[in-house]
């Protein structure tokens, strides 16, 4: 490399390209790297210094879907509806009861589950491991206070539902997913869990479709819990807005989620969806962002949008 001097220039040149140019950081952490590295002296030296330093290889893939999916605000706001009608339905919602701060303020607490997941989608792996731990400790010192421990099931009830709203909000939003981006972002969830030292978790995406099933089926019921979310979510929202967030959980949850729940349908919201997609390639589609929340979430909505480092393609 020609000593120490062009060393650290060197690594100085890659912290300018690992900051500025998605392309070299794809190529750095996808399998396109072999072709680059006989021809490609800096970027050889790079690639070990960035992915073999554990401190800065990333939880997922720079080409991953998931980060896509993660980096849009439109659909975290889909996989928080989704998220917010399977809450109100699962048999563990009275944990999230426990502290008092779900009812007081259900949309606040909900956007913080949905931070927590993508500060572990976008950091690197190191911290992303430590965000999952301290995720584990906060758990672990409710069941201390509470005296009672939560069960595995409703760990990976979660970490279900995490999986399918992301698949399910993409796919209602832009188009669907290939069996291997399925799989990615189940992978991704996976190792969440296995992080947080969740037992009997699937290994493959194709071993958790049947679980997450029989989960819909036993997991769920509806109970006084759901009845005073929902009327907590009205109240927050607004008539107006609750009615849009009902027609966005039709369009996302699954079927056994759609039975349990007060009947209704998505005629609006699915009438306004083609123009939605329209709307993105002229850049106005912070309008969707403000029909469905309230101004004081705007702020965090805004900050939900983050530039993917996926080499850029059309979906």
């Amino acid at each position: 490399m020609g000593g120490p001097l062009s060393v650290l220039r060197i690594l100085n040149l890659c912290k300018s390209d690992f900051e500025s140019n998605s392309d070299f950081r794809s190529r750095m952490f996808s399998g396109m790297t072999r072709n680059f590295i006989r021809s490609d002296q800096r970027f050889s030296f790079c690639h070990r210094y960035f992915v073999e330093n554990s401190t800065l290889k990333p939880f997922v893939r720079y080409d991953s879907i998931v980060r896509r999916i993660w980096g849009r605000a439109d659909t975290i706001l889909f996989i928080f509806g989704g998220a917010a009608a399977e809450f109100a339905l699962n048999k563990a919602v009275d944990w999230l009861y426990y502290t008092g701060r779900l009812p007081a303020d259900p949309i606040g607490r909900l956007f913080s589950t949905v931070t927590y997941a993508r500060h572990i989608v976008f950091s690197p792996t190191e911290k992303a491991n430590a965000i999952i731990d301290n995720m584990r400790g906060i758990h672990q010192t409710l069941e201390a206070n509470r005296g009672q421990s939560i069960p595995d099931w409703a760990y990976r009830d979660v970490l279900f539902m995490l999986v399918h709203y992301s698949i399910a909000a993409h796919e209602v939003l832009y188009h669907r997913l290939s069996h291997q981006d399925r799989a990615d972002v189940f992978d991704v969830f996976r190792r969440v869990g296995a992080r947080m030292q969740i037992k009997d978790l699937p290994e493959t995406y194709e071993e958790w479709l049947p679980v997450y099933q029989s989960h819909l089926e036993y997991d769920l019921e509806v109970t006084h819990y759901t009845h005073d979310l929902f009327a907590q979510y009205k109240k927050h929202l607004g008539p107006l807005r609750f009615r849009i967030l009902r027609e966005a959980q039709h369009l996302v949850v699954p079927e056994r989620v759609r039975s349990l729940l007060p009947s209704g349908r998505a005629p609006l919201l699915k009438t306004l969806l083609p123009f939605y997609k329209m709307s993105r390639h002229l850049n106005l589609d912070w309008w969707l962002t403000s029909i469905l929340l309230p101004k004081e979430y705007k702020d965090k909505v805004k900050g939900l949008n983050r530039q993917s480092s996926i080499v850029n393609r059309e979906s």
